[in-house]
């Protein structure tokens, strides 16, 4: 029998984002994704995820925002996962600086009334800076924004700024653990997920070179390789 694989998107983000891991991961994993990550809450978006993924027990990946959600999901229920991979993500807090920011976006988004000038601002910070003309690439990005809608972007937003510093139960992570990044994210950098390879007992670091924060989209092949040799490990 194929494992459960639960696949949790990040801000701004839907099934798109984990596209191209679906069809190669469905030989060998049984895959769900979320419809909706809108919680204003990081407890509540975890068990939302608890209480609706079709498995028992199963590996979890989250990339960014959905990397947190995984954090979350490991202090509610550690007992449900069998592996959990960690992509672009980071285990600190916000800082204040980070949170204004993150609120400067939500008055944005509100008062344009549309994605566009958000998505402006925010690719650079996405996306390697080679794949920025990259006019599907981009497309996928400015469709997952739309889709969300700026009520779930501001629930999202506020829920990463309430989130916790999660270093210390990354520390009781007992299941196969994948921490993977693209080396030029410039959101989540490497040396937050080499602070968290470091912190969890046995995790795989792997960095994607030529690679932003969107990694699952801009070299999907690389992290196709590492998510099958990790969900081999089952």
């Amino acid at each position: 029998m194929k494992p459960g694989l639960v696949l949790l998107p990040g801000l701004l983000c839907d099934g798109a984002l984990w596209g191209p891991q679906v069809g190669a991961l469905s030989g060998i994993a049984e895959w769900w994704i979320p419809e909706s990550l809108a919680q204003a809450s990081m407890p509540a978006m975890a068990h939302a995820v608890l209480r609706d993924a079709p498995f028992e027990r199963f590996a979890l990946a989250g990339l960014s925002m959905g990397g947190y959600v995984c954090m979350e999901i490991m202090r509610q229920a550690p007992q449900r996962v069998s592996a959990v991979a960690l992509l672009d993500t980071r285990a600190t807090a916000d800082t204040p600086e980070e949170t204004q920011r993150r609120h400067d976006l939500m008055r944005l988004a509100q008062t344009a009334r549309g994605f566009q000038p958000v998505t402006t601002r925010m690719l650079p910070l996405l996306i390697h800076s080679s794949r920025l003309g990259d006019l599907a690439l981009v497309e996928v990005v400015r469709g997952m924004a739309q889709r969300t809608g700026i009520e779930a972007f501001v629930r999202q937003q506020q829920a990463i700024i309430s989130r916790p510093d999660s270093r210390a139960d990354l520390k009781r992570i007992a299941v196969p653990s994948l921490v993977l990044c693209g080396r030029q994210d410039a959101l989540t950098t490497l040396s937050d997920h080499e602070d968290m390879a470091r912190l969890i007992p046995g995790a795989k670091l792997i960095v994607i070179e030529e690679c932003g924060h969107l990694s699952s989209l801009e070299r999907p092949d690389e992290v196709n390789a590492a998510l099958r040799g990790w969900i081999a490990q089952l």
